[in-house]
């Protein structure tokens, strides 16, 4: 087995968390993948992954190891990618994780435009709204939504927008409009995943907080989503999550002279290595919606 097919097998080993998952994403059997890694640290002289009985970790040494062999492999694709179409054409697997509600709201309905222009792109896409390690974990983009701060990695804003407090007609034909922050205290306000603690800025731009309660207590962006549009309450939120529901009417916005400025959300990619081509368009995909969106 030639070298690279063993750093390929070895990177879905430790991507996909064992050898079993990376045969069946390779399409060859579990024997021939311990085999090949079994080869490579023998030729290494270095252990790549413990195991037990149940699962494998990959070591420090692996870690490292899977760092360099991932910019390997985009350079190889790169360069394959060149000679086959005269550089013209991006190819190959981005794996990318996202926020649930942006990716869901933002990214999800625009594929099919991407891959109209990219049908030789892979997306393999996850969705976590916890911490991340994406060099660790074998990104090669993230998007985040806060401030982020890494070394490792190359960050640019996608959007910035408000944090938004809506309600749906019915809600405000039946219990009336806020007029103040203040006024949130005799509504019905559905607390999201961040807190009963709202933000809001006064005209001369102190920020300040208005504590609220309500029915329910609702820690997923999707579904505090559904819960304003279907009339259950007021509900603040990221202006990228309402904004489709605000422009068809479903909810309105109150307060808009009180409203805060939101956390950002930005893509971060590794600052380490070359950007393959495949990547880069993925990221120009990401700016180009959230600029139009």
């Amino acid at each position: 087995m030639n070298k690279f097919m063993a750093i390929t097998i070895f990177t879905r080993v430790a991507e996909h968390g064992g050898f079993t998952a990376a045969a069946a994403k390779l399409g060859v059997s579990v024997s021939a993948v311990t085999k090949a890694v079994s080869r490579l640290e023998d030729e290494l002289g270095a252990q790549l992954f413990t195991r037990t009985t149940r699962k494998i970790n990959i070591t420090d040494y692996g870690q490292d190891f899977y760092e360099r062999c991932v910019a390997i492999l985009a350079d190889l694709e790169d360069a394959e990618a060149a000679l086959q179409t005269g550089a013209t054409t991006s190819k190959g697997r981005v794996r990318v994780v996202l926020p649930f509600s942006f990716g869901r709201v933002t990214v999800v309905p625009e594929l099919p435009r991407f891959f109209e222009q990219y049908p030789q792109i892979e997306l393999e896409l996850d969705f976590s709204d916890g911490p991340v390690d994406m060099i660790a974990e074998g990104y090669d983009v993230a998007v985040r939504t806060g401030d982020i701060s890494d070394s490792r990695l190359n960050t640019r804003v996608l959007t910035r927008g408000p944090q938004v407090t809506v309600a749906s007609p019915d809600y405000i034909a039946r219990w009336g409009t806020p007029e103040t922050p203040e006024d949130l205290m005799n509504h019905n306000c559905i607390v999201g995943r961040f807190g009963p603690e709202w933000s809001f800025r006064r005209p001369n731009g102190n920020r300040f907080q208005v504590r609220v309660s309500g029915s329910s207590v609702i820690n997923s962006g999707d579904a505090l989503r559904e819960a304003a549009v279907a009339g259950l309450g007021i509900v603040q939120g990221t202006w990228w999550l309402m904004r489709k529901d605000l422009e068809s009417g479903a909810v309105v916005s109150l307060l808009e002279d009180y409203a805060d400025q939101g956390m950002p959300v930005s893509i971060l990619y590794s600052a380490n290595r070359h950007v393959p081509r495949k990547v880069r368009a993925f990221l120009d995909f990401l700016i180009e919606i959230t600029r139009t969106s």
